[in-house]
């Protein structure tokens, strides 16, 4: 059986949807669930289920080299098959992510390559693209860059506003971690040329969310 570290700095909410979906009969375990901050709300929710859960406060550390060494440390003591990035909001160093290559994965709020960074939200709306999603991918040094495990779109609605456009793609991250995450402890995953494809059998790697509330008329080819 396969052990997951999880890592949050807030309310964990991807956590929860993992942590619920591998009870449901996978051939893996969270292991602990880890923070860099001592108030993050999705602590206790770990907890609650019986999971160990440590932090590694970012503000004991003069640098962010001497911070990852002791995050590492502390997952290190779960010895995890996978560790996954839940909201955790910390840029990590090269020899952090070297030292998980292969066995990180984040879930960053656009549809990668498009829109890195912060604010993905607004970006999307300020650029007026007319699709936007999640993208769950392996970590590597780039930031939020890697490649791609799954994605979900979602379209983009007039009324829109960066709050609305968030929690709309909040339901849609909970769908597309745990399957990620799932495909990886399962075996799953085949990554050749930075390209990754689900095998055994084969899924669908894109997660349409499509709004009712747009007509599909008006359209033409």
């Amino acid at each position: 059986m396969k052990k997951i570290v999880i890592l949050i700095s807030g309310r964990g909410s991807n956590m929860e949807a993992i942590v619920r979906a591998c009870a449901g009969g996978w051939p893996a375990r969270v292991a602990a669930v880890l923070s860099n901050r001592p108030d993050a709300a999705g602590l206790q929710f770990a907890q609650q289920q019986g999971i160990a859960t440590g932090v590694v406060d970012h503000r004991q550390f003069p640098d962010r080299a001497s911070f990852d060494a002791a995050m590492a440390e502390a997952i290190d003591a779960h010895a995890p098959d996978l560790v996954v990035l839940a909201g955790f909001m910390r840029i990590l160093t090269p020899a952090f992510v070297d030292r998980y290559a292969g066995r990180l994965l984040n879930i960053h709020p656009s549809l990668l390559p498009c829109f890195p960074g912060l604010n993905t939200h607004k970006q999307a709306l300020d650029a007026g693209v007319k699709l936007h999603g999640a993208t769950v991918h392996f970590v590597t040094p780039e930031l939020d860059h890697g490649p791609i495990v799954i994605q979900a779109a979602l379209d983009v609605l007039p009324s829109d506003t960066p709050e609305s456009l968030a929690k709309r793609l909040l339901d849609c991250e909970h769908q597309i971690y745990p399957r990620a995450v799932r495909w990886f402890v399962e075996d799953r995953l085949q990554l050749q040329d930075g390209v990754v494809n689900v095998i055994n059998p084969a899924e669908p790697q894109l997660l349409m969310a499509i709004s009712a509330h747009t007509p599909a008329a008006g359209v033409k080819a």
